[in-house]
């Protein structure tokens, strides 16, 4: 290549550091690529020239991406920085948390249903259903997680050998981190459940967010049982005691669904419009902003399917590598997961 060329490809390569740099980065990283690029052309220039060329010295380039190395290992996210060494410990205290989690959460939604005793008629009724629905759900996946963590610990008794558990899970490293993942969107999605029935049942969320809920903590404990079984071998009981509980996660994901969709039919037609003081004209204009309404609503549900089917791609990129790795199969049938049983409990 010939000087000019260089010098050309230093430039450009410059602009890219520094734009690149400024869309995603601090100063310290933009400044750090600018003295990087104003060096290299510096060292070009005087190698071009003859009367330049003793005293070109690249070690301000050397130091500058040096300092380059340093900022970016900074600006990396965290959980890339994780020794594999810290793979078991993190396996053990996220299974840990997880299960606290939901131990907190049937308790809290036992004291939640105890304490919406103060209402009556057909709220009371729908709050009770509902409510218990969503305790039995928790109970479940509390079981689940259970199985999870006996069928893992099984796993790396018989797997390990003469090496250490910390050693066994640094090994299987893609393994163990689709179980951290699976782990973590379980407890996220009982949290979640536990908060939209909480506003579900103080009149400040709605019966469509609990749901969805639903469908998710379906999803996310098929994640886990999908990261568990990787390497477990066919026969194991504990497998089969996690598929078992897998189903019942399933059941009660569908009696949620049930509850909750019988729970707002109820109370909606309990307070449906009374049209019979209506004239002609009052009930056409009724009529006509009904049809509006209708439509706008089918509009905004085309494009929330749209943007749904972005996001779940979206995470598939970023959070699904660990299940992907693991075991890609029951990933791709993760949205409609306890699906059999959703599906069912849907058109009910």
């Amino acid at each position: 290549m010939s000087p000019w060329h260089a010098s050309v490809s230093a430039t450009e390569c410059s602009f890219l550091l520094e734009n690149k740099c400024l869309r995603v980065c601090g100063s310290g990283l933009t400044d750090s690529c600018r003295d990087c690029a104003n060096n290299c052309l510096h060292f070009l220039k005087d190698l071009k020239l003859q009367a330049s060329l003793q005293r070109a010295d690249s070690t301000a380039i050397r130091y500058a991406i040096q300092r380059i190395l340093a900022l970016g290992q900074e600006l990396r996210p965290k959980g890339q920085d994780v020794l594999k060494e810290e793979l078991g410990n993190m396996v053990d205290k996220e299974m840990l948390a997880t299960s606290t989690a939901i131990e907190e959460a049937v308790l809290r939604m036992d004291i939640l249903s105890q304490a919406r005793r103060d209402t009556s008629g057909l709220k009371l009724e729908v709050n009770q259903s509902i409510l218990g629905s969503c305790s039995d759900l928790m109970k479940a996946v509390h079981m689940l997680v259970t199985a999870a963590t006996d069928l893992q610990k099984d796993i790396v008794e018989g797997g390990r050998g003469a090496a250490s558990v910390t050693e066994f899970y640094a090994k299987n490293s893609r393994w163990t981190e689709g179980l951290i993942s699976a782990s973590k969107a379980v407890g996220w999605g009982a949290t979640q459940l536990l908060e939209s029935a909480d506003r579900v049942v103080t009149d400040n969320g709605t019966y469509e967010e609990l749901i969805a809920c639903s469908h998710e903590i379906a999803a996310s404990t098929a994640q886990l049982v999908a990261a568990s079984k990787v390497k477990a071998e066919r026969g194991n009981r504990k497998l089969s005691t996690l598929q078992q509980a897998s189903r019942h996660v399933n059941d009660m994901a569908a009696v949620v669904v049930t509850s909750t969709k019988h729970g707002q039919q109820q109370i909606s037609e309990q307070g449906v419009m009374d049209f019979s003081g209506m004239s002609l004209i009052k009930l056409k204009k009724e009529e006509m902003e009904a049809q509006v309404r209708v439509l706008q609503l089918e509009s905004q549900l085309d494009q929330e399917r749209v943007r749904l089917g972005e996001l779940r791609k979206r995470h598939y990129d970023l959070s699904g590598a660990g299940g992907r790795r693991a075991d890609p199969r029951p990933r791709s049938g993760s949205p409609a997961t306890g699906s059999g049983a959703l599906a069912g409990a849907a058109k009910g």
